[in-house]
């Protein structure tokens, strides 16, 4: 499966986005799906995740009450709807799939990447 994420941009503190991923290949419908973050120096950390149905989601701590994530299997497509965005938010983003249903914290789970898209939020 191929994913390819988008929506990413230059943002002011307090504004929004919202990430999409779009899945190709075959259908993320079984599949956990998560959004993870890297910031220039840092290590890659997660910062959202939702199970096979779009039922159970998880957020670290950094992001909860700010970001949302959702699915629509009929699309082949997950989002992550950003909100009050601060200046530590800025990043690389990165959708990743799992071939199990379930959603994981860890990045070592994932199974499947996109490239990336830029997130930047300035002061």
């Amino acid at each position: 499966v191929q994913l390819q994420a988008c929506g990413g941009g230059l943002v002011q503190a307090g504004g929004s986005l919202r990430l999409s991923c779009v899945a190709s290949g075959r259908s993320i419908g079984g599949y956990g799906m998560g959004w993870f973050r890297q910031a220039p120096g840092k290590e890659r950390e997660f910062a959202a995740g939702i199970g096979w149905s779009g039922s159970r989601t998880a957020y670290a701590e950094s992001v909860k009450g700010r970001f949302i994530i959702s699915r629509d299997n009929r699309k082949n497509t997950v989002y992550l709807q950003m909100n009050s965005l601060m200046p530590e938010d800025t990043a690389v983003y990165y959708c990743a799939g799992k071939d199990t249903p379930r959603t994981e914290r860890a990045v070592r789970e994932y199974d499947y990447w996109g490239q990336g898209t830029q997130v930047t939020v300035s002061s």
